[in-house]
């Protein structure tokens, strides 16, 4: 089979649940050459060099002079793909588009400019074509642009078989995940939720400490007061004082009023003091006394002020390293610590990123008016593969970046960003492992997770052996390992372990 005919076939012939009518198009493959629509007053050069650039498998190729004409034809015979030119005799070519989406919006456009325009250029894409190409046409760009709109196509058509349930779920106060280390999360915030006590949470940053915080105030009996985060970090240390405590008027230059601070303003409620290990020695004292007495005094002011608020702290840095420095109070620290609350790194989540990934996949898809709905799977191993040091709040950002950057609704490898996969994110051949070996030549004082990566490497020698021993086949593989078939699809992915069908129906591993 061509390139173009599996671009239009993969995927769409084996849509699960798909009707029968529903896949006629596309469920011989290797029956009939691509179609391909041209919309463009050049009905014989422009037909001639795209034949010729796709001279491997020719194309069935109709031609419509007008924007009219197009519209009629694929209302009668709907092509695979239309090529179309954004100046027609009759109409604009978006004008002419908006007619094709609603006939079916799952076919595939390529827009077709006589010269670059950027804000032509800017508004196909936006409207969601799936290519902008400028005349004269490139070859190799021009059959780069169609097979990738041939697969977009594929995607759309599979997907639109497929129920999307990507409803946000909020059960467990914002967490998303199913790992062991996320549940032990959430029966920590569970068990010192309704204590009215100092909380100290830890982890990395972009961890989701502030979403930790909202689920301990969340299940707490100051459920209904304020909520107030504040980052120790991100306020200069001679502002920090006033905006925790208030200040009188006269207190310092400007002061032309008394100002209240946070700790009034959230009495009753919960305060989020974050990367509380960058707070000033000579505030921490002031902290101590109000987690002790709940009192405190405004900035240039003599009265003491009652309070009731909750402290719940979070810090990336060990403070324990900090109190040997001199840098953080020990007796503050022994206060915090008696509850503490460890969030693990996104890479120590096990399976939790794809769940994560399709989750904030629909968040961002709403909110950046984006409709992608599914993540391919080359593109998922990509995710997996990576390290992550920016955890959650990375993953974010390289999801936006990608939905930004996405065409059709599948998000493809294409769409991400650079993710610097050389730290942990690419793996040694397994074809000889060397346990041993493995594990001296990770030893050394610059090594922080050689459990972990000693795990996925036996891990991938162990799945591709089984795989191999059961020629190929998930279910045997699996009992034979003694675990869920699921379990082992999540294993595949996380270790980008890919399962490719041969001819003769076996299945092969490939390691990427």
């Amino acid at each position: 089979m061509s390139q173009l005919q599996q671009a239009t076939f993969h995927r769409t012939s084996f849509a699960p649940g798909a009707s029968s009518a529903a896949v006629t198009r596309d469920d011989a493959p290797g029956e009939r050459a691509v179609r391909i629509l041209l919309i463009d007053d050049d009905e014989v050069f422009l037909p001639a060099q795209i034949r010729k650039a796709l001279s491997e498998s020719p194309p069935e190729i109709t031609s419509a002079r007008t924007g009219a004409a197009g519209v009629e034809h694929v209302r009668g015979c709907p092509p695979d793909l239309v090529i179309l030119g954004l100046q027609l005799p009759d109409q604009s070519g978006f004008a002419a588009y908006e007619k094709i989406r609603a006939i079916d919006a799952l076919i595939p456009v390529v827009f077709l400019a006589s010269a670059s325009s950027a804000d032509s250029a800017i508004e196909a894409m936006r409207k969601g074509a799936c290519d902008y190409l400028c005349k004269p046409l490139d070859a190799r760009r021009l059959q780069q642009a169609v097979l990738e709109a041939l697969s977009v196509a594929a995607d759309r058509r599979h997907l639109a078989h497929i129920p999307t349930n990507h409803a946000e779920n909020d059960e467990g106060g914002g967490f998303i995940g199913r790992s062991q280390a996320m549940l032990d999360v959430c029966k920590a915030i569970g068990l010192v939720a309704a204590q009215d006590v100092a909380v100290l949470i830890t982890g990395e940053t972009g961890t989701g400490k502030e979403v930790a915080a909202r689920a301990l105030h969340r299940h707490s009996a100051r459920s209904a007061a304020p909520f107030l985060a504040l980052n120790c970090a991100a306020i200069p240390e001679n502002l920090l004082e006033t905006e925790l405590f208030g200040h009188e008027r006269g207190a310092f230059t400007g002061a032309d009023r008394r100002s209240v601070g946070k700790f009034e303003q959230c009495s009753g409620g919960t305060i989020l003091l974050d990367e509380i290990g960058d707070m000033p020695l000579h505030l921490q004292a002031k902290i101590l006394r109000l987690l002790q007495e709940q009192v405190f005094q405004r900035v240039g002011g003599n009265e003491t002020i009652r309070t009731d608020v909750r402290i719940i702290a979070a810090t990336h840095r060990d403070l324990r390293v900090l109190v040997a420095e001199g840098r953080f109070r020990a007796d503050l620290f022994y206060r915090l610590a008696v509850c503490t609350i460890g969030l693990p790194p996104l890479r120590e989540r096990g399976d939790d990123l794809p769940l994560l990934a399709h989750h904030f996949l629909g968040q961002y898809g709403r909110e950046l008016g984006r409709d992608v709905r599914d993540i391919a799977p080359e593109t998922m191993a990509q995710l997996c593969a990576y390290r992550w040091p920016g955890n959650v709040r990375e993953l974010q950002s390289v999801l936006k970046q990608a939905l930004l950057r996405a065409r059709g609704r599948v998000l493809h490898p294409g769409s991400l960003p650079e993710l610097a996969l050389g730290a942990g994110g690419t793996a040694p051949s397994t074809e000889h492992l060397d346990l041993d070996g493995f594990i001296s030549g990770h030893l050394g004082p610059e090594t922080n997770d050689l459990y972990e990566v000693t795990h996925r490497e036996v891990d991938r020698l162990l799945l591709t052996r089984a795989l191999e021993h059961a020629n190929g086949s998930q279910r045997q593989a699996a009992q034979l390992l003694g675990i869920s078939r699921q379990t082992m699809r999540i294993r595949l992915r996380t270790l980008a372990l890919h399962v490719a069908h041969t001819v003769a129906a076996n299945d092969a591993v490939h390691i990427n």
